[in-house]
């Protein structure tokens, strides 16, 4: 695959519809965990919200109001802190730092200095639960020797969904080099996943670097595959969500394959993500509106959708952007909130600078 320059408008909409699809996603998030698909299109149908296709409106005396009050469509004024947003942030200071020198014991130290033990969930608590426990004050100066940092890693959610929404900025800075991409989000993965949670974290990067440089998405989807084990279920989701692409039932059937797993594990929320991208036909509403009414861990989808469409050219609509007025919440050590601008600016200079190292 040929590289393609970085194009600082398409950075933009991947900011932009990242934090988008988030919001979108996390006022439901838990109403979807706790009362699963028919309790969330039940919602969504009571507030004349179903196709959904605009920010979640607000009803009230439900758990949505008691736990995603901020980003209902009545009340939002910024992008509210979500680690999915947290960790978008992270992969940008770790670069930043590092570059593509980035190892996985830079990141276990960024999560140290910079990353709040309380804003962490599943594998990524259990790995930093090790780090806590395990860890030298040798490693924590910068040493390696003394900590075997796969002890992190074996922990019971290492195949679940956190290092896939860990990927998305790998993928932005490398358009159109998949491999690098792929390689920068196993690091960060492999700190706190195994096996299918790793393949899926290197496919959303590989894939976000492969859209920019792809005639199609499908083209696209081809190509990220290639960074994923041909034998995988990794590579059996995306093929499975790729195929529904055009079906009626899509939702029913996604829900009907993936019935045994955690509404949180990687494989079901990946052929999720790529049948909600599958079926947009380049529409930006239904892409993170398919994505966020079809359930599961609703803020995740939302955000990695919302991200790989900005990637395509393709405009974000001012009525996502124009609510949280370019104001980013984060939970970040020695952070609370950010400008889109800076974001923005931050992650072309970085993308810049992977370009030039490679044509140096």
């Amino acid at each position: 695959m040929n590289t393609v320059a970085v194009n600082p408008a398409c950075i933009r909409t991947a900011w932009q519809g990242r934090i988008s699809g988030c919001m979108l996603g996390k006022p439901v998030e838990i109403l979807s965990f706790q009362e699963g698909i028919a309790g969330l299109e039940m919602y969504l149908r009571q507030a004349q919200a179903y196709p959904l296709r605009d920010y979640v409106p607000l009803l009230e005396g439900t758990v949505v109001e008691r736990t995603g009050l901020a980003c209902c469509r009545e009340n939002i004024v910024r992008a509210e802190p979500d680690d999915d947003i947290n960790y978008t942030v992270l992969a940008l200071m770790l670069l930043e730092e590092n570059g593509t020198d980035l190892r996985t014991a830079d990141v276990a130290r960024a999560w140290l200095r910079l990353l709040p033990a309380g804003t962490t969930w599943t594998a990524e608590r259990a790995a930093y639960r090790t780090l806590l426990c395990e860890m030298s004050d040798e490693f924590v100066n910068g040493e390696d020797a003394g900590f075997d940092l796969t002890e992190c890693s074996d922990n019971d959610y290492n195949d679940w969904i956190g290092a896939q929404i860990r990927a998305d900025l790998y993928g932005w800075v490398c358009p159109g080099r998949p491999a690098l991409a792929a390689e920068l989000a196993t690091r960060d993965a492999s700190l706190s996943h195994r096996g299918a949670g790793v393949h899926a974290a290197a496919f959303i990067a590989a894939l976000g670097a492969a859209i920019p440089a792809s005639a199609s998405l499908d083209a696209a989807l081809d190509v990220a595959l290639q960074y994923v084990p041909g034998d995988s279920p990794v590579n059996a989701a995306v093929r499975f969500g790729q195929g529904l692409a055009t079906a009626a039932d899509a939702v029913a059937q996604l829900h009907e394959k993936y019935a045994e797993l955690p509404p949180v594990h990687a494989l079901n929320n990946l052929a999720l993500v790529v049948w909600a991208l599958c079926s947009a036909n380049g529409d930006f509403s239904i892409a993170i509106g398919n994505a966020v009414a079809a359930g599961w861990d609703t803020d995740c989808n939302g955000a990695t959708v919302g991200g790989l469409f900005g990637l395509t050219g393709e405009p974000i609509p001012e009525k996502w952007t124009k609510p949280w007025a370019g104001r980013v919440g984060v939970t970040l050590a020695g952070y609370a909130e950010l400008p889109l601008g800076d974001l923005v600016q931050r992650t072309v200079t970085v993308a810049q600078e992977i370009a030039d190292r490679k044509a140096a």
